[in-house]
């Protein structure tokens, strides 16, 4: 009884514990739970079993709920699946809806972008002609610009400049063809001012020529005059009444005339305005001149008396003058030769870049671009020469002016001298310093270099010496400065002094050539002396970058041909009694770095294989060995198509019977006796041969 009255009392607390679990939160079960645990003993069974009773009651509660709800259910569900087969069709519907849409669309699409395009050209159509009527003007008035130009209507010209500068051009003045008129128009003034001056001076020259009779005319019409007035004078005192008729009259009618042939003459004036001061000037200079000369005795004469022999003394003091200055300047030359290191002039900053360009005339935009420091590509001598010799123009000048002789003659005189200067005074001086034994290849190029910008810098002498006289370059008897071909001729020589210590050099390198004629197998790489060979060619040629590219080229080209001709002459030494098939393929390693040192491109501008043809008779040589393919060298000798064109039956005659004694004395195939014998009687057949071939070359010449 006891434990059924425990079990009673512990129905309501489970209930408690059940209606908790169900309305607390979860975060509040466990200690709910734990009381269940806490009771009395067998509590947690009853527990589970009042919960299993609770959970068959929800159970229960939930059937019933879903029961009562599942026809609704399963009439929505119905009237899902009936709304399913209506969606389908209007699904169905709408796609070909939409497509008869875009089909119809297509077309009105395709039709708007039409009426688009034609809208936007007709815009673009209706603003080219608005440009184009803006434009017309402008063309119309520079086709008559040129015109004018031609027909040399040269003030009307002008009119019409000032008129497109000022009224046409700026209507239009975004347009290029604008630009280009504008930047032409200084030209056309330039031009015409250039051609009027020629007018001007070719008038000048006329008045010069007919000086006399122009004088003899004006004293005539002067004489004349004045016995006009005379007359007129008397005729007035004598006679009132006709003086009258000759004041109403006759003079007015004169005045008339003067006073339209003024309007005229001013008319003319004003066409010809142009740079009028300009024109003024010189019209007024060359007048004073032309009075000077006319009014100024004979130069054979200073008080009346012949001076002949003295200006004839005075002309071979003046040889002999020249003769001192050129004596004299060569050892300036010389001293300036000997100062200078023959590499480029540093700069460090603007100041001494001044310095510099004050001193010679260089232009070099992408140098300017440089930052500083930076280099001139010439020398310390290049601005020295140049200084030099303006002063031995002025040097010559001083002692010519006291001549009395005119411009044009002392401008020739200068130009004579500065050419004896150039040419034989110079280019002595060049000369020597090519040949100096210490002048090395750097030097060599810098000399090239040197003389490069020496030759650029005559023009500026010629302008120099004009500057000096007066007298333009353009006169028909203006000498040239002719030394030119003083700077050509001395880069020949540094060219060919190139080629010559180039070739020297590599003579050098293979003088020290130590090879085993006789080993029996290669070392396996190149020899150490022509490793050093082809380093100094690829240094030197770094330097020849900055030589003009054919002087390159040639004498990469010449420095491959000659290590070519040098080896084959080592193979081929009447010395040289034995050569080893190890000494060949130890020879081979050698020619192959040679090779690949000229298609390495040392020097830019070869086309192909060029320079890999100097290796060619070695490299066909010695393949031939190499493979010892004496079949095909025999059977094709001769033939346009051989693959041993270029190996000469001399040369691999000579070369056979050397690998011959060797293989005789040294026995190189000791150990395979038969092979040996084999060996040696290919080589003597083959010898036999070539001797025939031989022969019959020898006869058929």
């Amino acid at each position: 009884m006891a434990e059924g009255g425990e079990g009673l009392a512990a129905v309501p607390e489970h209930e408690r514990i059940l209606q908790e679990i169900e309305s607390t939160d979860t975060a509040c079960v466990g200690p709910t739970l734990r009381s269940v645990y806490d009771d009395q003993p067998n509590a947690h069974q009853k527990f589970m079993e009042k919960l299993d009773a609770c959970i068959r009651n929800h159970d229960k509660e939930i059937e019933k709920m879903c029961n009562f709800h599942h026809q609704g259910f399963v009439d929505a569900i119905t009237e899902l699946l009936k709304v399913r087969t209506d969606a389908e069709k209007l699904k169905v519907q709408v796609t070909d809806t939409n497509s008869k849409l875009q089909d119809a669309g297509k077309e009105v699409i395709a039709q708007t972008e039409d009426i688009i395009r034609c809208r936007i050209q007709q815009r673009n159509i209706t603003t080219v002609v608005e440009k184009l009527q803006c434009c017309l003007p402008v063309l119309e008035m520079y086709s008559k610009l040129k015109e004018q130009m031609n027909a040399k209507r040269y003030y009307s010209a002008l009119k019409t400049m000032e008129q497109l500068e000022n009224i046409y051009f700026p209507r239009v003045s975004q347009y290029r063809f604008c630009q280009i008129m504008i930047e032409n128009l200084p030209k056309l003034r330039e031009e015409i001012k250039e051609i009027s001056m020629s007018d001007l001076k070719d008038f000048l020259e006329s008045i010069r020529k007919h000086s006399n009779k122009i004088g003899e005319t004006a004293m005539k019409q002067a004489q004349q005059q004045k016995i006009f007035n005379v007359a007129l004078q008397k005729q007035n005192n004598t006679n009132m009444g006709r003086n009258m008729y000759v004041t109403n009259g006759r003079i007015p009618e004169e005045r008339n005339e003067v006073t339209s042939t003024y309007a005229f003459e001013e008319e003319d004036e004003n066409e010809e305005e142009g740079d009028e001061e300009t024109f003024e000037n010189y019209y007024r200079k060359q007048r004073k001149k032309q009075a000077r000369l006319v009014l100024q005795p004979q130069p054979s004469m200073g008080y009346g008396f012949p001076v002949n022999r003295l200006f004839d003394l005075l002309f071979e003091i003046r040889d002999q003058y020249s003769e001192t200055l050129l004596k004299k300047w060569a050892g300036v030359f010389r001293e300036i030769f000997e100062e200078d290191n023959c590499s480029p002039i540093p700069v460090a900053n603007e100041e001494e870049y001044k310095i510099i360009i004050s001193k010679f005339p260089f232009q070099d935009p992408d140098l300017e671009k440089h930052s500083f420091p930076k280099k001139f590509p010439m020398s310390q001598s290049v601005p020295h020469i140049y200084i030099q010799v303006k002063e031995f123009i002025y040097a010559s000048l001083k002692f010519s002016e006291s001549l009395h002789r005119s411009s044009t003659e002392i401008d020739d005189m200068l130009r004579k001298s500065t050419n004896l200067l150039l040419t034989r005074t110079l280019s002595s001086c060049l000369q020597n310093l090519i040949k100096k034994p210490h002048i090395g290849l750097t030097e060599l190029v810098q000399i090239i270099i040197n003389t490069t910008h020496l030759e650029q810098a005559c023009k500026y002498l010629e302008d120099f010496i004009t500057n000096i006289t007066n007298i333009s370059q353009e006169t028909v008897h203006t000498t040239r400065l002719y030394g030119l071909s003083t700077f050509k001729d001395a880069r020949h020589s540094a060219e060919g002094e190139i080629y010559t210590k180039l070739n020297q050099k590599i003579d050098e390198f293979i003088q020290l050539a130590d090879y085993d004629w006789t080993m029996s197998e290669p070392d396996g790489r190149a020899s150490g002396y022509l490793m050093d060979l082809i380093n100094f060619l690829r240094s030197t040629f770094q330097v020849f970058t900055h030589l003009p590219g054919k002087v390159a080229q040639t004498a990469c080209m010449s420095a491959c041909q000659h290590l070519s001709t040098s080896l084959m002459q080592m193979l081929l030494d009447n010395e040289l009694k034995q050569i080893s098939m190890g000494a060949v393929q130890q020879f081979n390693l050698d020619v192959i770095q040679c090779e690949l040192f000229a298609s390495s491109e040392p020097v830019p501008g070869f086309q192909g294989d060029t320079l890999q043809l100097a290796f060619i008779d070695l490299r066909q040589l010695l393949d031939l060995f190499m493979v010892w393919d004496w079949s095909t060298y025999l059977a094709d000798y001769g033939q346009p198509a051989s693959k041993y064109l270029r190996v000469n039956p001399n040369t691999a005659l000579t070369l056979l019977e050397k690998m011959k004694d060797t293989n005789k004395k040294n026995n190189i195939f000791a150990q395979f006796r038969k092979n040996d014998r084999d060996k040696q009687k290919l080589i003597e057949t083959v010898v036999r041969q070539l001797r025939s071939l031989v022969n019959g070359m020898s006869q058929h010449t």
